[in-house]
Parts: structure tokens; C-alpha cells; sequence
């Protein structure tokens, strides 16, 4: 039986007609509006099952159900191979912009680094076609990438980057000269030979043979002071200590690595993707991508949607691509990058060690990007005028707080509050409450607990009411919030809970109002949805956070101790070093290795045991 076979009668009859004699090869499709304009754009192994799919009685996804609603007309594509059917369909997403799909802004040119040809090569930015004769370095993930890395060469070897026009009009050196910048090859301060060396070791520093370029300039440098040359010494000892200082902070591993690694957020309807580019062992810098998402869409999707269009888009691509959710086409994509790359490309997961930092790293730049997007003060203000139409309130609240509750097993109980005002968040308002003589584990005493607390303390001191008060819980909480509130004789604050829905996904939450038995639902591209959802999850993240610090500040001692191979002298030892427990659970890998007696292998399990 078909997928479709039980939900005939709802099918539009054209639709029907199509859905009868699709292929079952690999290849893309097209879902058409009612003016054959292209609502999505997908691609299957077999057309015949993808297609036929969309029409089943129950669908997985809202959007699909939707999305349903809007078809017309479907064409179809059939291809060879399932690599050919994602080429086409990164194509076709890029020339419709299909408003189901996960959208990316097309970002075709990418910065390099010029070294043009001559006696007297210039060093510059450059973009665009590659038309001038030359050396090419790069891609860059970022024009900033590129100035600094200029910066940097201009300091070490002082390889001009004036147009060929100033230069072969020059009498005499510029300022760069002056500031010892350049060597003023224009007016025959350097000889061609000399200049030529400068430029070879430019050419060995973008190739990522750095070490390779500072063991010449100390065999140079070891020379000049034998022949009792202390000023051209000294100059290959400044462009050495210029190298080491690059190397210090941008070195991550000794390994010569080319690889990208993907941090993913997504929160209140926003997605943050970031990539951390790694070239022969060194961080070159990292892009920050906010797709527009359409309704419902999850990770795997979006994730899966941005590989193909970022890296088939004419954007480097490095053997590996390390991302913490593999996507469910893994083996179309891996063929594909290959393809375009003329050798193999490998898409993994971190495990361990260096690249787990790195998978770390980028993860928490990309919440961090997340969370500067959502506090931007424009975004602010249009949800909160968004949420006083939703909550018909008679002004915009331009003072939120909300609740939330945290404990282990009813043991160690905290509440949190924390403080919105129209500009995001006031973290110097937060707060956190430790909460005793309640039964373990009941949530609503704790509520209300913290509520008295708060506002008892605010209306005695005669200080501000918030506008408006949230508490994470649904109905039952809301009634202890009510409660209290009639206690205190607040009648001009504003007071809601929210709860997820049934299936507590993201995006279905309930809102609960003060004396009604039924929740309101918003649609999940409201913006006062989004500032809800964003509200609780600072909550949630503040009261999760001083938790496991007041856990963690108990227990750590005591951690340490049950790690096997972690005895009473490599305790004293780890203290010495680092002064304290905290600075042993803020440590990195490579740093509790470096205390006395301890190896990476154990250094790895302690830092495991501490982050599990």
C-alpha cells in the first residue's frame, strides 16, 4: 500500500494525477503555489516515496502540513545519482528562494591575499575576479581575516602594498618606510635579490610553513652576528619574536589540521550557524551565518540545508568538516564536497581531545552570536510592542521578571529571577534564591516561596513593580503566583505563566492567564512568542547555572577523589599548580597536563569527569 493510499479523498485532483507515475529514481522536486511560484525545493534517493510522503493522514512537521496546503503543481527532476540531485537542488534553492526552504544569503566572493608578479611584488586585499598575473592566498572566511594578516606581514617583512602607479613614481620613501613598514624597494634602499628573499618567506608563511620560515631567519640571524652584522641581526630577531608572537595565539594543535569546525544555536525562532576555519593546525578565523527559517524546521535541516549551499557555493573546502549533529545525508554530501574539492572529504563528529576543544569552541560562539542577536535593541523593542498587543496591555512593559525552579532531586532547591527591561536583559537585577523548609522536590512551594519573597521585600521598600510577571510553570503555578500576588495586595501587576505543550516541543508553548481554564497558543513566528521563549530560557539558564555552581563548589573535592588514578599526591600536586579547585575545573586538557606527574591520557580523564 502507498503512503497516500489512506488519504485520497483530501488530495487535490491534479495532484493525484502526479503523485500516480512519479519515478523512482533519485532526483529533485518542486512544489509549485497557484501562480507556479516555487514554495520548496527538495531532494530524494527515490522520488516516488519522497514525494508521495507529503500526503500522508498525519504529517511529522506543522510546516509540512502547511506547506500541503499551499501545492498546486509539483515538477520533478530525475537524476543519475543522489550527489547530482543535491547539486541541483543547492541550485535551485539559490534561484527560487523558495519560502520553505532554510535560506542563506548568497555570499559568493570571498577575500584573498595578493602577491602580484615583478621584481618588486605588492602585498594587497583583494576581491573579485583573478585577472592581474600573481600568487593568490586564500580564501579568507572574512575581510578582517585578511587586514590583520597584512597588518602582520607589513610588521615582519616589510613587503610594499602601494599601487604600481605611486610606486614607480616615487623619489623618495614614504611614510611606511618611516615607520618601518616597507624597505623602500622604490627608491633602492633593498636590492632585488634581498627583496626577493622577503617575499619568499611571505609566500611559506600563507602556505602555513611558519616554522619552516623561522628556522631560516634564525640560521640568518646566527650568521649576521657571527660576521658582527648586529643591525641585520637584530631585524631577523624582530621578524622571529613577530612570527613566535602570531604562532602563541593562533596556534591551537602542532598537527598540520585543515578542517572546519560548525557550531550550531537556535533559539526563539532565531538560528545562529558559525563556522571556526582551522588551516594547518591555526585558527584563520571564523563566519557567523542567521538563515531565515521558516516555521517548524528543525536542526537537521537547517544543518543539512546550509553544508550544501555555503560549501557549494564557490567556499573553500578543507578535507574535514566537523559538525556535532551529522545530517541524514551524509554520504550525498561527503560525495559531493569531494567532487568539488577533486579529492576526498570526510564530514565527522569530535571525540576527543584538540578537535573536541574546537567543537566546544564553536558552539559556544555560536550561542554566544545567538544571544547578541536576540538582545539587540531593535529585536527588543518590537517584541515587547508585540507582546502588549498579544497580552492587550494598555502600555509596551518596559519592566519583565520571570521565575523558574531548579533542584536535584528536590535537594539543593533554587528559584531564579531575572530582570528584561526595552533594552534585553538587566543582568545587575538578578536574582537568586535559596530555597528551605519545604517538602523536596515541590515545585509550587518554591514558587511561592520566592514570590513573597521578591515582592514582599519590593513592596515594603516602596521600589518598582515590574510592568509584567512570568513564571515557568503552567496552571498550578500560575494559581501560587496568584495566591501571593492577592496576599501582597499587588493589583497592578501583570502576571502569566507558560508551560509547553503536550509533546514539549519548542515553539508549541501554552500561555496561561490568571482566572481562564484554557491557554492561549500563538503561532511560532510570533515576536512576542520568541521574547516569551527568551525570557524563560535566561531564566532557566540563570537558576541551571548557580546551581551547579553551589553542586559543583560542594562536591568537587570529592569528584576528584573517585577519579581513578588521581591519588593523594597528584591532588596536592594539581592544588599547588593550580592554586585552588576551581582553577582545576576552569582548566583546559593541555593545562592539567602540565601539572607535575600527570599525563594527557589522565589529564583528558579528569577533564572529563569534571564536564560530564
Amino acid at each position: 500500500m502507498s503512503p497516500v493510499d489512506d488519504n485520497t479523498s483530501s488530495i487535490k485532483p491534479q495532484i493525484k494525477k502526479i503523485l500516480a507515475h512519479l519515478s523512482k529514481k533519485p532526483g529533485v522536486y518542486q512544489m509549485l503555489g497557484k501562480d507556479g511560484e516555487t514554495l520548496y525545493v527538495g531532494k530524494a534517493k527515490n522520488l516516488s516515496n519522497r514525494v508521495k510522503s507529503y500526503f500522508v493522514k498525519q504529517h511529522q512537521s506543522p510546516k509540512t502540513e502547511l506547506l500541503v496546503t499551499y501545492i498546486e503543481d509539483i515538477h520533478t527532476t530525475v537524476t543519475e545519482t543522489e550527489t547530482e540531485a543535491l547539486l541541483l537542488e543547492n541550485n535551485l534553492i539559490k534561484k527560487y528562494k523558495p519560502r520553505f526552504n532554510v535560506l542563506f544569503r548568497d555570499d559568493k566572493s570571498y577575500p584573498f591575499v595578493f602577491l602580484s608578479a615583478g621584481d618588486f611584488p605588492r602585498l594587497a586585499y583583494h576581491r573579485g575576479a583573478k585577472k592581474e598575473k600573481g600568487d593568490y592566498f586564500g580564501p579568507f572566511p572574512s575581510t578582517s581575516a585578511v587586514r590583520q594578516s597584512l597588518s602582520l606581514i607589513q610588521k615582519t617583512f616589510q613587503i610594499r602594498q602601494c599601487e604600481d602607479s605611486y610606486f614607480a613614481n616615487r623619489s623618495r620613501p614614504c611614510l611606511q618606510y618611516q615607520i618601518k613598514r616597507c624597505t623602500a624597494p622604490c627608491v633602492g634602499y633593498i636590492s632585488k635579490e634581498e627583496y626577493a628573499k622577503d617575499v619568499e618567506n611571505v609566500k611559506l608563511f600563507y602556505q602555513g610553513k611558519s616554522e619552516q620560515v623561522i628556522k631560516r631567519l634564525q640560521k640568518k640571524m646566527d650568521v649576521a652576528s657571527q660576521n658582527l652584522e648586529f643591525e641585520i641581526a637584530a631585524r631577523y630577531r624582530d621578524q622571529i619574536k613577530q612570527m613566535r608572537h602570531v604562532m602563541q595565539q593562533s596556534v591551537i594543535s602542532g598537527n598540520a589540521t585543515d578542517m572546519d569546525v560548525i557550531g550550531v544555536a537556535y533559539a526563539s525562532g532565531i538560528c545562529c550557524i558559525l563556522l571556526v576555519f582551522i588551516r594547518q593546525g591555526m585558527i584563520v578565523g571564523n563566519k557567523t551565518y542567521f538563515p531565515k527559517v521558516p516555521k517548524h524546521s528543525d536542526l537537521q535541516e537547517i544543518v543539512s540545508t546550509f553544508l550544501g549551499f555555503y560549501y557549494l557555493s564557490g567556499a573553500e573546502i578543507p578535507k574535514q568538516v566537523v559538525i556535532e549533529n551529522l545530517p541524514d545525508d551524509l554520504e550525498a554530501l561527503q560525495e559531493a564536497f569531494s567532487q568539488q574539492r577533486g579529492s576526498k572529504v570526510t564530514l565527522r563528529q569530535a571525540s576527543r581531545g584538540q578537535v573536541k576543544e574546537w567543537q566546544t569552541f564553536a558552539n559556544k560562539n555560536a550561542d554566544h552570536s545567538l544571544r547578541a542577536k536576540l538582545n539587540s535593541k531593535s529585536n527588543f523593542t518590537q517584541r515587547l510592542l508585540d507582546l502588549q498587543k498579544v497580552l492587550q496591555m494598555g502600555q509596551m512593559p518596559k519592566h519583565v521578571e520571570c521565575f523558574d525552579i531548579s533542584h536535584t532531586q528536590g535537594k539543593q532547591t533554587v528559584a531564579s529571577c531575572v530582570v528584561f527591561d526595552e533594552n534585553g536583559p538587566k543582568k545587575a537585577d538578578y536574582r537568586i534564591f535559596n530555597i528551605s523548609g519545604i517538602t523536596g522536590g515541590d515545585d509550587y512551594a518554591a514558587m511561592q516561596q520566592a514570590l513573597t519573597r521578591r515582592y514582599k521585600r519590593l513592596r515594603d521598600e516602596q521600589q518598582a513593580l515590574p510592568d509584567l510577571v512570568i513564571v515557568d510553570g503552567g496552571k498550578g503555578q500560575l494559581g501560587k503566583a496568584e495566591e501571593v500576588f492577592n496576599e501582597l495586595e499587588l493589583k497592578s501587576v501583570n502576571l502569566i505563566g507558560v508551560s509547553k505543550g503536550s509533546d514539549r516541543k519548542v515553539g508549541m508553548e501554552q500561555i496561561w492567564f490568571p482566572g481562564q481554564h484554557q491557554p492561549l497558543l500563538l503561532e511560532d513566528d510570533s515576536k512576542a512568542l520568541h521574547f516569551i521563549q527568551h525570557i524563560r530560557d535566561e531564566a532557566h539558564r540563570f537558576a541551571i547555572t548557580k546551581h551547579r555552581h553551589q553542586r559543583k563548589k560542594s562536591a568537587t573535592k570529592s569528584m576528584l577523589e573517585e577519579i581513578p588514578g588521581v591519588g593523594a599526591k597528584r591532588r596536592q600536586a594539581l592544588l599547588r599548580h593550580f592554586g585552588g579547585w576551581q582553577e582545576v575545573e576552569g582548566a583546559s586538557v593541555k593545562e592539567i597536563a602540565g601539572a607535575p606527574g600527570v599525563s594527557l591520557s589522565l589529564a583528558q580523564k579528569i577533564y572529563d569527569y569534571l564536564h560530564s
